[in-house]
C-alpha cells in the first residue's frame, strides 16, 4: 500500500472510529478513495452552502460546522453510493442537505437541553442567546431543503420525513410518555426518531440517488436506524462512566439534568427494595439539583447506578441492536461497502468496553 492510500484509508478509518485494517486491498483502497474524494467536494460545498449575505447571519450558520465533526452522515451517506454510480452530483447534494440538517438540530437541541458547550466551544446559545440559535438552525434547515429540492420529489419526501420524525422525536423527549405508554418501549422510539432516523436518511439516500439496486435501499435504512438507536443506547451507559478524561463528560451529566436515560428507566421497574430505594433516591436528587443544590450531591447514586445490572442490560440491549443493524446487511454483496458497514456498527458496540 502507498502512503497516499494508506492515509486515505486511515483518514475514512478514522471518521468511522475503526481501524484502517478494514481498508487493505485494491478494491477496498479504491472505496477509500472514492468516498474521500467525495467528501472534499461536500465540505468544499458546506463552505459555500453557509454563506449567508446577512453578516449575524453568516457567522452563527458557520460556528458550529467551523468547530469541526466528523461528517459521519454524509461519510455513510457517500459509503452506501458506492454501491450504485459512486460520487453523482445528487449524492454530493444529498450528503450535503443531510449534514446541515444535522447542524441545525444540534443548535435546536442545545437550546431545549441547555447544554454549555459543543464540539469544544461554547454552544451558539450561550454565544448570542436562545432566539438567534434557534433562527440559525432554521436557515440550516432551509438551506438543506434547497439542496434537495433540486433532486425531484423522492428527495423532498426523504427530507420531509426525516425531518418531521426529528421533530416528534424531540417532542416525545420534552413532553415524555402519557398514560397508557410503555415507557421502555417509548423511549427507544425517540432514539429512532431522534438519531435513528437521520442515519438511516444517509444511508438509503448513497443507495437511491446513486443508483443502487432497488433492493437495498430498505435494508440499508433499517440499517442505519438499527445503528442510531445502539449509539444513544451506549451514550447511555458511557453517561455513567467513571473515567471522564476518557468520555469528554461528567458521570451522569444527562441523569443529573433529569434527563431519563435507559439504565435509569430500567431501574424504574425493578421491585427489589435495594433498587426501588436506588431510584428514589436519583429521583430526589434530580429535584433538588433542579432547585439549585450541588449536581455532586448524586455522585454516590450514579456510581450506584453504574454498578447496577440495569447498566449491564443497557449494554446488552444496545448490543442487541447492533447485531440486528449487522443483519440487514445480508442483502448486500461481499466486498467493501458492507465490511466497511459492518466495521462500524461494530466499532459502536465497542465504544463503551
Amino acid at each position: 500500500m502507498t502512503s497516499s492510500s494508506a492515509a486515505t484509508g486511515s483518514r475514512l478509518a478514522s471518521r468511522l472510529g475503526f481501524s484502517d485494517r478494514v481498508f487493505v486491498g485494491p478494491a477496498a483502497r479504491k472505496l477509500a478513495r472514492e468516498v474521500e474524494a467525495g467528501l472534499d467536494l461536500v465540505e468544499e460545498g458546506l463552505a459555500e452552502d453557509l454563506h449567508v449575505a446577512d453578516s449575524l447571519a453568516d457567522a452563527t450558520s458557520r460556528y458550529l460546522y467551523e468547530a469541526g465533526g466528523k461528517r459521519v452522515r454524509p461519510v455513510l451517506a457517500l459509503l452506501t453510493a458506492q454501491l450504485g454510480d459512486g460520487n453523482l452530483p445528487a449524492v454530493i447534494d444529498i450528503a450535503k442537505a443531510l449534514e446541515l440538517t444535522h447542524l441545525g438540530s444540534l443548535y435546536h437541541d442545545d437550546v431545549m437541553d441547555g447544554a454549555d458547550r459543543r464540539r469544544g466551544v461554547p454552544a451558539a446559545h450561550a454565544v448570542w442567546g436562545n432566539n438567534v440559535a434557534i433562527l440559525t438552525g432554521d436557515i440550516l434547515f432551509s438551506r438543506a431543503l434547497k439542496l434537495m429540492s433540486g433532486h425531484g420529489d423522492r428527495a423532498i419526501r426523504l427530507q420531509a420525513d426525516t425531518f418531521e420524525r426529528l421533530v416528534l422525536g424531540q417532542m416525545h423527549e420534552t413532553v415524555g410518555p402519557q398514560p397508557g405508554d410503555d415507557p421502555i418501549d417509548f423511549y427507544i422510539q425517540v432514539l429512532a426518531d431522534k438519531t435513528g432516523s437521520l442515519i438511516a436518511a444517509a444511508t438509503q439516500a448513497g443507495a437511491i440517488f446513486s443508483g443502487a439496486p432497488a433492493e437495498f435501499e430498505e435494508p440499508l435504512r433499517v440499517y442505519g436506524e438499527k445503528v442510531g438507536v445502539a449509539f444513544q443506547l451506549l451514550d447511555d451507559v458511557i453517561d455513567l462512566s467513571a473515567k471522564p478524561e476518557d468520555t469528554g463528560k461528567v458521570p451522569g451529566t444527562d441523569l443529573r439534568a433529569g434527563v431519563p436515560t435507559m439504565p435509569s428507566l430500567l431501574l424504574g421497574v425493578e421491585t427489589d427494595p435495594e433498587s426501588v430505594a436506588l431510584a428514589a433516591e436519583i429521583d430526589a436528587g434530580v429535584r433538588r439539583i433542579a432547585a439549585g443544590e450541588d449536581p455532586a450531591i448524586l455522585d454516590d447514586a450514579l456510581a450506584r447506578l453504574r454498578d447496577h445490572d440495569v447498566t449491564r442490560k443497557t449494554l446488552e440491549l444496545a448490543r442487541s441492536w447492533t447485531r440486528g443493524a449487522i443483519d440487514e446487511l445480508a442483502v448486500l454483496p461481499k466486498g467493501a461497502v458492507r465490511e466497511a458497514l459492518t466495521r462500524f456498527a461494530e466499532t459502536l458496540a465497542d465504544r463503551s468496553s
